[in-house]
């Protein structure tokens, strides 16, 4: 198998982020199996997106002739979407404050609509590499407000498994919008 990418810099960031991503969504299952699956279920769902996305990054980083770039961009963008309007806007967790919550929503509600829109132009192509960070930066904005929430409540027995939980999607999403970019320059 040959690696898809000749630079370290991108190579490390792929790497990173399949690492990363294991290991978040290991410690997730691991949250599955100990809170048991009638409490945890929503996480093994959206693990399970999750899992689809790290596998199609590493079949596109070993250049797997079973996925084009085209179908790589379009089902990893189907997956963070669907992670997105499942664990943020459908069944989003109730937060501390109104604001922090209404903030998040917004947030995700522009994060989706970017990755449709993105997908729904023509020419996919087109989209200019500050475009694609935006979804990244969008991504990891909605992760740290999660995060400034986690802290504003009271701990307990889920605080952990939820701060691993809420970074694994801004990690998948800075390795794709890395492929993106190194797609995009490559063209």
């Amino acid at each position: 198998m040959q690696a898809r990418f000749k630079k370290r810099a991108k190579v490390f960031d792929i790497v990173i982020t399949a690492v990363a991503g294991m290991l978040s969504v290991g410690v997730m299952l691991y949250g599955v199996f100990y809170f048991g699956l009638g409490e945890a279920w929503p996480e093994l769902v959206l693990n399970m997106f999750y899992i689809a996305c790290l596998v199609m990054i590493w079949m596109y980083f070993f250049n797997s002739p079973r996925i084009t770039t085209q179908q790589f961009n379009y089902w990893c963008s189907v997956s963070v979407g669907m992670t997105v309007l499942l664990r943020d806007i459908l069944f989003a967790p109730p937060l501390a404050f109104y604001a922090l919550h209404l903030s998040c929503l917004t947030l995700s509600v522009l994060l989706l609509c970017m990755l449709t829109f993105f997908y729904a132009r023509k020419d996919w192509k087109s989209y200019t590499k500050r475009n694609l960070w935006a979804i990244c930066i969008i991504d990891m904005l909605i992760a740290a407000l999660y995060n400034l929430d986690i802290y504003l409540e009271p701990t307990n027995e889920y605080t952990d498994y939820l701060l691993v939980e809420i970074w694994i999607r801004p990690t998948i999403t800075y390795g794709l919008v890395a492929c993106f970019v190194t797609e995009r320059e490559n063209k």
